[in-house]
């Protein structure tokens, strides 16, 4: 299956936008009430506080392809502390435990920590990529 080969690169930074920005809503729904949920309006010095920080500021720069091999790497461990520290508690598997978006971030972040932003990012248009 060959037929997508030659789009790699732009698949890659569709994937860096859209999980830069679903990661990004976890930010603004905290400090932003954006849209508003049960995480909104979290004490800043708070663990959630400090992850929403984290969610905010990686989750822009993975969106537009700005740092993205440390802000993604930043995002992956933050999503693998939230794994091990609110879920696995809970119960071994991610699906009981309600983890699944947490492991599924921590390795799609993980990949681009590596892949780097794709064609289509900040990053590129400055050389870095």
């Amino acid at each position: 299956m060959n037929f997508l080969s030659g789009h790699t690169s732009s698949l890659l930074s569709a994937l860096r936008l859209m999980s830069g920005l679903l990661f990004l809503q976890h930010g603004t729904t905290k400090y932003l009430s954006l849209p508003p949920s049960d995480f909104s309006g979290v004490a800043p010095l708070s663990l959630p506080g400090i992850a929403g920080m984290i969610e905010l500021a990686t989750g822009l720069l993975i969106a537009v392809g700005l740092f993205t091999r440390p802000a993604a790497f930043l995002a992956s461990g933050t999503m693998a502390a939230a794994y091990f520290l609110a879920h696995a508690p809970q119960n071994f598997y991610p699906i009981l435990n309600g983890g699944e978006l947490a492991v599924l971030y921590c390795f799609v972040f993980l990949y681009l920590a590596a892949a780097g932003g794709g064609r289509f990012s900040v990053d590129a248009l400055l050389g870095r990529a």
